[in-house]
């Protein structure tokens, strides 16, 4: 089992996850993804998801802030999408997504466990 065929599942073990991917947000296309369902097309999601990562960063390149992006968190009345670009040398250009149901999750921890799982990741 390959490397990111591990991290999905590991992401799928977040309490609460209903869907996972690892997406390359230079061609906003996801390289594998796990979970989803009819309401979560993580297809969709990836794609889209991109242009929040590429605008996030042209706006702090705009703002001069030279800090990295450590997660971003989009909020919805049912669920958390948790959105972490891949910091290490063989991820760059990679972002980690993550649907979770927001009554059964605990976001701390899942933002820790994304963490970890992103730390492992190598492609």
């Amino acid at each position: 089992m390959g490397n990111m065929d591990i991290s999905l599942k590991e992401m799928m073990a977040i309490d609460g996850a209903v869907g996972a991917a690892v997406v390359d947000y230079n061609s906003g296309m996801a390289l594998g993804v796990v979970g989803g369902s009819k309401d979560l097309d993580l297809q969709v999601a990836a794609a889209g998801n991109t242009e929040v990562v590429r605008a996030k960063m042209r706006t702090m390149e705009s703002l001069g802030i030279k800090d990295g992006i450590e997660d971003i968190l989009i909020t919805l009345t049912n669920q958390y999408h948790l959105i972490r670009p891949v910091s290490g040398r063989g991820g760059k250009g990679l972002f980690l997504y993550l649907a979770l149901d927001r009554n059964r999750a605990n976001l701390a921890l899942a933002r820790h466990n994304l963490r970890g799982t992103e730390e492992k990741l190598e492609i």
